[in-house]
C-alpha cells in the first residue's frame, strides 16, 4: 500500500465536501489508527516534518500525518516542508489541507514535485449548479430553481460561501434526496424542509410579486413573517427591504433590456448567474417603466409608515402595500377609479 502513496498530498480549495471526501479516501486506504493528525495553528512545517521522521522510525506499515490549515503557514513553514520532501521518510504520507492554498504558492510547488496538489475550487457563482450535482451524487434530482432557492436559504445573500455553509448546503441536500425517495425535489420541498441559517430569503415573496399573483404575495409574506423569530415590528421592515432591493433590480433590468442587452449580456455586467437574470428580464416585462416608478413610490410610503406616519400595526401597512404594488394597473382602475399605472 505504500508504494502506491506517494510522499505528500495538498489537498484545499473552497470545495469543502470534497476536500473531506478526499481525506476520507486516504484515511480509508491506511486505516484511521494509522493517521497522526496536527493543526498548523499549533504545528508549523518543522514540527510537521519532526511527526513525519518520528513515525518512520516507529511504523512498519504506511503511516499518514494530517496536518489541518496550512493556509495559515508561513514562508519558513513552506520552506521546512520542501527541503523535507528532497528525501521524504519511507512509508510516510504527509497530508497537508488548506482552503485558501493557491495553486502557484510555494507550498504548493513543492507538493506538486514531489507528490500531488488536489485543489478543489468552487466557482461561487455557480453554487446553485453545484447543488444540483450534490443531488445528482446521490441518485436524486432537483429543479434547477430548487437549488436556488436552497441556497439563498443557506448563504447569506452577497455574502461568499464560507466553510461551513457548504457543510450545512450538503447536509440539507442528504435530507431532501433522503425524503424525495427518487421524487423531483421542487422549490416546495425546500421551502417546507430546509432549515434557513442564512437571513430568511424573500425569493418566494419576490417571485409571487414578479407574476403579479396578489394571493401568492401575500401568502409569501405571511411566512416570511412566521419563520422570522424576531419581533413583527423588526421583521416586516426586513421584508420590506426585501421587496424594495427586487424592485430596484428590476428596474435596472428594464434600462438594460432597453438598451438592447441580452440578459446574458446584463447577467455579465450585473456579476449575475445568467438563469436568475433570465428570470429578471422575464419579470421586468409585466410592469411599465411608470408603474415601476410608482411601485417605488408606494413602497416608500409603506416605508414611512412603519416608521410612525400610520396609526395602523405594520402587518395591516404592508398587507395593504402588497396588494397595491402586484395588481395590475387595470385592476386597480377598474376598483378605484384612478388612471392607468397609479398606485396608492
Amino acid at each position: 500500500m505504500a508504494a502506491e502513496l506517494k510522499p505528500v498530498y495538498l489537498i484545499g480549495g473552497g470545495d469543502r465536501p470534497k476536500v473531506e471526501l478526499a481525506i476520507g479516501r486516504l484515511r480509508t486506504r491506511v486505516g484511521r489508527d494509522a493517521v497522526e493528525e496536527l493543526h498548523a495553528s499549533r504545528a508549523g512545517g518543522e514540527d510537521a516534518v519532526a511527526a513525519c521522521m518520528a513515525l518512520g522510525l516507529l511504523a512498519t506499515e504506511a503511516r499518514v500525518v494530517l496536518v489541518q490549515g496550512v493556509e495559515g503557514w508561513k514562508a519558513a513553514d513552506a520552506k521546512a516542508i520542501a527541503a523535507y520532501l528532497e528525501e521524504p521518510t519511507p512509508g510516510t504520507v504527509l497530508v497537508l489541507v488548506g482552503e485558501a492554498v493557491k495553486a502557484d504558492s510555494p507550498l504548493a510547488k513543492a507538493c506538486a514535485k514531489a507528490g500531488e496538489v488536489l485543489l478543489y475550487a468552487l466557482d461561487k457563482k455557480h453554487l446553485p449548479r453545484w447543488v444540483e450535482q450534490q443531488f445528482a451524487a446521490l441518485g436524486a434530482s432537483a429543479e434547477p430553481e430548487a437549488c436556488r432557492a436552497l441556497v439563498q436559504l443557506v448563504v447569506p445573500e452577497g455574502g461568499d460561501p464560507e466553510r461551513d455553509h457548504l457543510a450545512q448546503l450538503a447536509s440539507e441536500v442528504a435530507k431532501l434526496a433522503t425524503w424525495a425517495a427518487g421524487e423531483p425535489i421542487t422549490v416546495r420541498e425546500v421551502e417546507l424542509l430546509a432549515v434557513p441559517y442564512a437571513e430568511i430569503p424573500s425569493f418566494s415573496l419576490t417571485d409571487a410579486w414578479g407574476r403579479r399573483d396578489t394571493a401568492a404575495v401575500l401568502g409569501a409574506a405571511e411566512a416570511l413573517l412566521e419563520r422570522d423569530d424576531r419581533p413583527r415590528r423588526e421583521a416586516v421592515p426586513r421584508v420590506l427591504g426585501g421587496l424594495v432591493a427586487h424592485v430596484q433590480r428590476i428596474r435596472l433590468c428594464q434600462t438594460l433590456a432597453a438598451e438592447g442587452l441580452s440578459a446574458r449580456d446584463a447577467a455579465s455586467r450585473l456579476k449575475r448567474h445568467p438563469f436568475y437574470v433570465q428570470k429578471l428580464y422575464g419579470q421586468a416585462a409585466n410592469f411599465g417603466v411608470e408603474e415601476l416608478r410608482a411601485v417605488v413610490a408606494r413602497l416608500a410610503a409603506l416605508d414611512r409608515a412603519l416608521k410612525g406616519g400610520s396609526r395602523l400595526s405594520g402587518d395591516l401597512e404592508l398587507q395593504r402595500a402588497l396588494v397595491d404594488v402586484t395588481r395590475p394597473a387595470e385592476e386597480r382602475r377598474s376598483s378605484s377609479g384612478e388612471p392607468a399605472g397609479a398606485v396608492r
